[in-house]
């Protein structure tokens, strides 16, 4: 694999234990590797004049529904809060198909690598019944393609309406069904090794959408393969209302007789845990995906980041569904979920810098990926650079840390880097030729939606 070489950095902003800032540094990433940063200027195969660039670590997307790209900025659905907003939309998923899937993929993961994100995580939970497999390998095509990381979760459903969850029948599976494509995309598709490129994760929907059985049999499934569990969790208090009425027991207690809480674990949202149940994910070490933007615009509730630092619970960044964020822009979701924290905890809200780490060590952490989200040798080489001569930029550079959240950044930037490899050039994807891929892609949007 060739070497590349950033030359005489402004700055990187190491996000390493020590909250390094390095300055007028080199930085040479080897195999895919970071392998020196110093003042030394290395011999390189590529070389990136990085004089005027601030290079952080690449971003990691901890929760996405890639699947609903097609179905942005629906006039239907724009006032809608969670449960109704699933159930309308159920109807135009349950037309999913590979091609569809692939085109959303690539578009999703292009505009997370052009806003610095290089690790992303998809939930993918819809399966319809001309579509049971093929789904997740469009997804790996699509980041193979692109050049990004992928978690991809083999997700579920098994709970149709008619036995009392939300989706309709046309999308939901038996557990049998479920549990041997688990096993078989688990088989075909997880590398477990260090700087793997794609992962599995299994990630039944949501209490509202699976039974019990489904829930502990995915659970040993999973602990069995050494993989890790995903679902949402404590995202409106319609869900919360859901699990007590059918099950006697707030959501996270029902979790935890599931077998559904551990360092294995994570869940997106966490917006509705009182303090007893906070102090448990902190003993249990179960994470939170906070997604704020889709938090926001589905007016589901601000979740308690402020005090899930303190305590010690892991953290990290998501942008959630493509439909209810409407964007995959992690930069954009780093800034908003910065503001909506100070909006509610004033001086006690995380800082600018704690919510880079979030999207970078703390996204890395709940993907139980400790080969990411820092610069340093023997990290993976996974970056993105912004240009200082931006104007967006101007009267920013004396808090590197803090930019990001406490300005923001709109994007897109000027490099993304993931494993040692160019993909985003100048803010245009190297591995796609953006403008082709657009016409078609909105083609087949508008045969989808039937507009």
């Amino acid at each position: 694999m060739p070497t590349l070489l950033l030359k005489n950095a402004k700055a990187v902003i190491t996000c390493d234990d020590q909250d390094r800032v390095l300055k007028q540094v080199n930085l040479l990433i080897k195999n895919g590797v970071i392998a020196y940063i110093g003042p030394e200027a290395k011999q390189a195969d590529q070389t990136i004049d990085a004089s005027h660039h601030l290079v952080y670590p690449g971003l990691v997307n901890a929760h996405h529904h890639l699947y609903q790209i097609f179905t942005r900025n629906l006039p239907e659905v724009q006032n809608m809060e969670l449960f109704d907003w699933l159930k309308t939309l159920y109807g135009r998923w349950q037309n999913l198909d590979q091609e569809v899937m692939y085109d959303s993929a690539v578009t999703g993961l292009g505009e997370l690598l052009k806003s610095g994100c290089t690790t992303a995580f998809d939930h993918h939970y819809v399966f319809p019944k001309k579509a049971e497999t093929g789904l997740l390998e469009a997804e790996f095509d699509a980041a193979e393609q692109l050049g990004i990381r992928l978690h991809a979760a083999r997700g579920n459903m098994s709970l149709s309406e008619k036995d009392g969850g939300l989706p309709p029948d046309s999308v939901v599976q038996d557990v049998t069904t479920i549990l041997k494509d688990s096993e078989r995309l688990i088989q075909q598709f997880h590398d477990p090794s260090q700087f793997s490129m794609r992962q599995i994760v299994l990630a039944p929907c949501s209490p509202f959408s699976v039974s019990g059985t489904l829930m502990r049999e995915t659970a040993d499934l999973a602990r069995s393969y050494h993989v890790r569990l995903h679902t949402h969790l404590a995202e409106t208090k319609d869900e919360e209302t859901f699990v007590q009425t059918h099950f006697g027991m707030r959501p996270l207690a029902y979790m935890a007789t599931l077998g559904w809480t551990g360092p294995d674990v994570w869940y997106a949202h966490g917006i509705h845990f009182n303090q007893e149940e906070l102090a448990h994910l902190a003993k249990t070490q179960t994470g939170v995906a906070h997604c704020p933007i889709s938090n926001m615009k589905l007016a589901s509730g601000i979740c308690q980041v402020a005090q899930m630092i303190k305590l010690g619970i892991p953290v990290g960044l998501g942008v959630d569904g493509s439909a209810s964020n409407d964007a995959s822009n992690l930069l954009e979701d780093l800034r908003v979920g910065f503001l909506l924290q100070r909006l509610k905890y004033s001086n006690q809200a995380p800082t600018g810098y704690q919510f880079l780490k979030m999207a970078t060590r703390g996204s890395a952490k709940l993907l139980g990926r400790s080969d990411l989200g820092s610069l340093s040798v023997g990290k993976a080489g996974d970056l993105f650079m912004l240009d200082t001569r931006d104007l967006a930029l101007v009267g920013t550079l004396q808090d590197p840390k803090a930019l990001l959240g406490t300005v923001g950044f709109p994007g897109p930037v000027a490099y993304t880097i993931v494993n040692g490899k160019v993909v985003v050039k100048e803010g245009k994807l190297v591995n796609l030729d953006e403008a082709a891929f657009t016409t078609k892609a909105n083609r087949l949007q508008q045969q989808f939606i039937g507009y």
